[in-house]
C-alpha cells in the first residue's frame, strides 16, 4: 500500500523530467507550425507589416500559378533522382568499407569529411570544375575526344548535375548510418556462412541485405526529407536556371518572402511543401509495411 502511494506521489516528479522537452517541442516546432498555417491565410506584407485575412486565396493562387507548378515538379524530380542514388551508393560504400585496416578507415573519413564542408565551398569548387572550355570536366571531355556537355546551362542536364554534386557532397552521413547497421549484424552468421562455403552474392542477398531493411528505410526517409528541402546549392550554382528548370519550392518560397515581400503567399507555398513531404514519407512507410505484410 505504501509503495503504491509513493508511486502516485512521484508521478508529478516524473512529469518534471519531461516538461523541458515538451516546452521546447511546443516552442520550437508546434508553435511555428501553427503560426505558419495561420499566416498562410493572410495577405502579409513584410515591408509595411500589414496583415489581412484572405482565407484560401493564397492556396487558390498557388493552384493557378504556372511557375509554382514548375518548381513543384523540379523538386519532385530532384528527390526522385538523388534519393535512390544516395541509398544505393552509400550502401555499396558501407559494405565495401566495413572492414578493418588503415585504408578503409582513411576512405571512410574521406567520404564523411566532404559533408562537413560548407555549401558555399562545395558549389564554388564544382562551378569551377564545370566551367565551359576551361573547367576540369570540359578538359577531361576534350582529352577523351568527347563533345563538351553543357552540364549547368542545359535544361536537360542542369538538375541532374546538381543532384550528383549533392550526392558527392553529403554521401558520408548515409554511409555512416549503414556502417553502424552493418556492425550490428552478429559475426557468427558470417562465420557460419564461411564454414558452409556460401558464395559472396548469396551472403549479400540472404544475410546482409535482409539485416539492413530497417536501415535502408531509415536512410531513404532521411534523404527524402532532406532533398525536398534542397535550396542553397541550386541558388549558388544556377539560381534556378536555366529557364526555371532547377528552381525548387524552397527557393520559390524564399523569393516570394524576401524579394516579393509577400509573406502570406510564401508561407502557403511552404505549407504545400510540408504536405508533399508528409505524403511522400507516408507513402514510403505504407509501401514498406505492405512489403512486410506480404512477406509474412
Amino acid at each position: 500500500m505504501s509503495a503504491a502511494v509513493g508511486l502516485r506521489a512521484s508521478r508529478p516528479a516524473y512529469a518534471l523530467f519531461v516538461l523541458p522537452f515538451v516546452a521546447l517541442y511546443v516552442l520550437m516546432l508546434l508553435w511555428p507550425l501553427a503560426k505558419g498555417v495561420w499566416t498562410s491565410f493572410h495577405d502579409h506584407d513584410l515591408l509595411s507589416d500589414d496583415s489581412f485575412w484572405i482565407g484560401l486565396a493564397n492556396y487558390k493562387e498557388l493552384w493557378s500559378d504556372e511557375v509554382f507548378h514548375e518548381v513543384v515538379w523540379n523538386t519532385i524530380r530532384f528527390v526522385a533522382i538523388s534519393t535512390p542514388i544516395f541509398v544505393i551508393l552509400s550502401l555499396m560504400l558501407a559494405i565495401a568499407l566495413n572492414r578493418p585496416g588503415r585504408l578503409a578507415t582513411f576512405l571512410r573519413a574521406t567520404f564523411f569529411c566532404a559533408s562537413v564542408f560548407s555549401v558555399t565551398l562545395i558549389t564554388l569548387v564544382w562551378k569551377l570544375a564545370l566551367m565551359p572550355e576551361r573547367g576540369l570536366i570540359a578538359q577531361a571531355f576534350q582529352a577523351l575526344g568527347i563533345p563538351e556537355l553543357p552540364l549547368l546551362t542545359s535544361d536537360a542536364f542542369a538538375l541532374t548535375t546538381i543532384a550528383l554534386v549533392t550526392v558527392w557532397w553529403i554521401i558520408g552521413l548515409p554511409m555512416i548510418l549503414f556502417l553502424s547497421a552493418l556492425q550490428q549484424i552478429p559475426s557468427d552468421i558470417y562465420e557460419a556462412a564461411a564454414l558452409d562455403n556460401t558464395p559472396r552474392w548469396r551472403v549479400l542477398t540472404h544475410i546482409t541485405l535482409p539485416s539492413l531493411k530497417r536501415a535502408i528505410v531509415l536512410v531513404a526517409l532521411i534523404e527524402v526529407i532532406r532533398q525536398f528541402q534542397v535550396f542553397p546549392q541550386i541558388m549558388l550554382m544556377t539560381n534556378g536556371g536555366p529557364n526555371n528548370t532547377t528552381r525548387s519550392i524552397v527557393q520559390f518560397t524564399y523569393e516570394q518572402a524576401f524579394m516579393q515581400l509577400s509573406l502570406g503567399y510564401a508561407t502557403a507555398a511552404s505549407q504545400v511543401l510540408l504536405a508533399i513531404m508528409l505524403i511522400g514519407v507516408s507513402t514510403q512507410l505504407w509501401l514498406e509495411r505492405d512489403r512486410k505484410g506480404a512477406a509474412r
